[in-house]
């Protein structure tokens, strides 16, 4: 059965349409179960039915011509339930309901399996014989398991149908499609979906010897020089929306191909006598194989850059016709994995929305994204990709939704929430500079999370009290090697000088998990539950003590940083930690700096640190919750993974209990606790947070005006008399309920409705 299984999967993978699809299904279910009818049943949402789509052994005339609804029939009995249903006599069980003309009065066995989708039911799977006899366990099991494993490719096939059918569908119809992915960057991007392939195919390059390795040689070099200079070209167009620091992401992509990289691996191969078309795809593919094989997704998205590189490469060495694209005014750009080479290449006036099939929320696109301010939904396992180009797009980037040809009514509204969205960002502009108050006086401290350069100038923009994290990781994920003591001292002073004198929280090397280093790789099976953070760094405290004395050094006459350590789960951590950084600042002292001591904060992200806040809290000096992996382990769902994202609730009782608990862990030792999670930048959340007790809000950039607003209506009782409401509830969705109510009073509804068009 297995074997039947893995085949139908591949013909199923192959067929050229859903109906190809489902024909395939009901023809190879029916034989190997040898059954004498097999037949497929599709939900229409439009029309809540249960389609009759497809059949072996049932009039074949009907297909199409009629559908049950889920009161209806034992096919409704087994949809609505969503379990199996296996009866020896099928007649006889009170849902039973003949179809005038379908054939299915000879047959008395009846086996049904639900088809569902990420909780999604796509329809009824369904076998047949005349035999009175009740199919047994394994039979059931089986078909179980293809319904289970068909509802993925049933999706899929669903899906490019839907979208290949939009363009014609009829007014009143809801039409489109809907796709699901991990939000990357917020807010709301419409536009014309170009599609961004590969500029030549790296796999079909044979080996062949050269018969001129000096011409072969050449060829090589100038294809180097063209594809050097079409990416400082792409540089150069993002000048103005990235720093110095953004942009050396481009001097690390060029250096995969120097000579003391995969370029001089190309150039050996070529003397050695083979041609250089084929030397270049054996280097490159060995290395993509190499980085695809790593567990981390950073180190995988490397294969990305390596393929993109080698196939540009490869195209000039084929003297590829190399057209201009002549993007739309509105360009959704849509890739199966986007490199950071091909987002510079559109014109950044034209450049509305991203969306890629792979890649994660810590990419290098999605730092681009964020940093140029584009709506980014990534990880969208189910993109038919040979069916989106030219299509129109809605990218809705604070949910992580993709709505293909959406319907006029849906297309409007998300044209409202854009409009909105601009509306709202001219009427909260004088809030900018101004300081963060509730509506009786008491100020809130709010301040911002920051990584790359552009961040700063925003945070300057906004007005930002502070930084409440700066994510140093950033910079060495930009890099090809470790940075210097004095490249990171460089760095940092900009940072801590840019807003002196306002506190700046530098969290130190936080890698592992998503962040792992190409110089520095990390392979583990379970990455997030590994070497990572502190971890890291106390095993290799060479990189530590570099890290904290450039710390130390760029706070020389500004006295403005505060240190955080990320992944603590025990006290000896926070010791030892404590230990490497008094003797940092002791060489520095001794060196002739003067440079104050600063306060060492423990980042609370972990259960173990939440039942430790009370002794961790006596030892450091402040404390920080790192809401989005403290809500991720707590409930035990990876935030970057689409398929369990609705469970994913970082406002779930249990996780407001454990934020309660560390509040007054660090409050008993008269320590200030911050909070600097996405969750600090939900204006549904914040009042929340307040009332609870937080100390400072740090968040993006873009958010702090927005809960500058939302704050201002809520006086300190009001938020008290909040806290109260919401303590004894339950469930995450009437914690959701009863925040939406306490916005609504406040006519603050445009916050909540912003990318919930539907």
């Amino acid at each position: 059965m297995l074997e039947v299984l893995r085949r139908l999967i591949q013909d199923v993978n192959a067929a050229d349409s859903l109906e190809d699809a489902l024909a395939l299904i009901v023809a190879q279910v029916r034989a190997a179960m040898r059954t004498d009818v097999c037949t497929v049943y599709l939900h229409d949402k439009a029309t809540q039915k249960l389609v009759f789509r497809a059949t072996e052994g049932l009039n074949s005339e009907k297909v199409g011509q009629f559908g049950l609804g889920f009161d209806e029939g034992l096919v409704g009995w087994v949809a609505t339930r969503e379990e199996p249903l296996n009866l020896d006599d099928a007649s006889a069980h009170p849902q039973f309901q003949l179809v005038e003309g379908l054939g299915e009065e000879p047959f008395n066995a009846f086996l049904g399996a639900p088809i569902v989708h990420q909780r999604d039911l796509l329809g009824v799977l369904v076998v047949q014989q005349g035999d009175h006899r009740r199919f047994s366990e394994d039979e059931e099991a089986f078909l179980i398991t293809v319904s289970a494993q068909l509802a993925g490719l049933i999706a899929h096939a669903e899906l490019a149908g839907v979208i290949r059918e939009s363009a014609t569908v009829p007014e009143d119809s809801e039409g489109g499609a809907r796709l699901s992915g991990v939000a990357a960057c917020s807010g709301i991007g419409i536009g014309i979906a170009a599609w961004v392939s590969p500029h030549a195919d790296l796999q079909t390059v044979p080996s062949r010897e050269s018969s001129d390795r000096r011409a072969e040689l050449k060829a090589f070099r100038e294809a180097l020089a063209s594809v050097r200079s079409d990416i400082q070209q792409v540089a150069e167009n993002l000048e103005e929306e990235l720093g110095p620091e953004d942009r050396a992401l481009f001097g690390v992509y060029l250096s995969i191909l120097d000579d003391s990289a995969l370029g001089g691996e190309v150039a050996a191969l070529i003397k050695a006598g083979e041609w250089a078309q084929g030397a270049l795809s054996q280097v490159m593919l060995r290395h993509i194989r190499h980085f695809e094989r790593m567990e981390h997704s950073y180190l995988r998205e490397r294969a990305v850059d390596v393929r993109d590189l080698g196939t540009r490469v490869l195209g000039y060495l084929q003297d590829a016709n190399r057209q201009e694209v002549d993007y739309p005014d509105a360009t959704v750009l849509v890739a199966e994995e986007l490199t950071a080479s091909a987002l510079g290449e559109v014109p950044r006036e034209k450049l509305v929305g991203i969306v890629s099939m792979r890649g994660s929320a810590n990419s290098h696109t999605a730092i681009l994204a964020r940093a140029m301010g584009i709506p980014a939904v990534v990880g969208v396992e189910d993109l038919p990709l040979k069916q989106l180009p030219d299509r129109q797009l809605v990218v809705d980037g604070y949910n992580g939704r993709v709505y293909v040809n959406p319907h006029p009514d849906l297309l409007s509204r998300f044209e409202g929430l854009l409009a909105e969205d601009e509306a709202l960002f001219e009427e909260l502009a004088p809030l900018a500079q101004q300081p963060a108050a509730t509506s009786d006086g008491h100020a809130v401290p709010l301040w911002v999370n920051t990584g790359v350069a552009a961040d700063v100038q925003r945070a300057r923009e906004f007005g930002a009290g502070g930084v409440g994290l700066y994510r140093t990781e950033v910079s060495f994920l930009l890099r090809d090697r470790f940075p210097s003591e004095e490249e990171q001292r460089q760095l940092y002073r900009e940072q801590l000088e840019a807003l002196h004198p306002s506190p700046v929280t530098m969290r130190t090397l936080d890698i592992g998990g998503d962040k792992a280093l190409p110089y520095f790789p990390i392979e583990e099976s379970n990455p997030f539950l590994g070497w990572r953070g502190i971890r890291v760094t106390l095993d290799h405290p060479e990189i530590f003590l570099t890290q904290v004395r450039a710390m130390l050094k760029a706070n020389e006459g500004l006295d403005n940083l505060r240190i955080l350590l990320p992944m603590v789960t025990a006290i000896d951590e926070l010791r030892s930690a404590r230990e490497l950084i008094l003797r940092c600042h002791s060489e520095v002292m001794s060196e002739g700096f003067s440079a104050a001591l600063p306060p060492i904060g423990v980042m609370i992200e972990v259960p173990a640190a939440v039942y430790l806040a009370g002794p961790l809290a006596e030892e450091a000096g402040f404390l920080s919750v790192g809401s989005n992996d403290l809500t991720q382990y707590l409930l035990a769902v990876d935030r970057g993974n689409a398929r369990v994202a609705d469970l994913y609730q970082a406002l779930h009782p249990a996780v407001l209990a454990a934020l309660r608990d560390i509040i007054d862990a660090a409050h008993h030792h008269d320590k200030s606790v911050s909070i600097c999670g996405e969750l600090a930048g939900d204006p549904r959340a914040a009042p929340l947070l307040v009332a609870m007790g937080f100390d400072q809000l740090s968040m993006n950039a873009g958010s702090l005006s927005v809960i500058k607003r939302v704050l201002s209506a809520f006086s300190r009782d009001e938020l008290s008399q909040l806290l109260a409401i919401v303590r004894p509830l339950r469930s995450a969705q009437e914690v959701v309920s009863a925040l939406d109510q306490a916005l609504g009073d406040r006519g603050l509804d445009i916050f909540l409705r912003r990318g919930s068009a539907v």
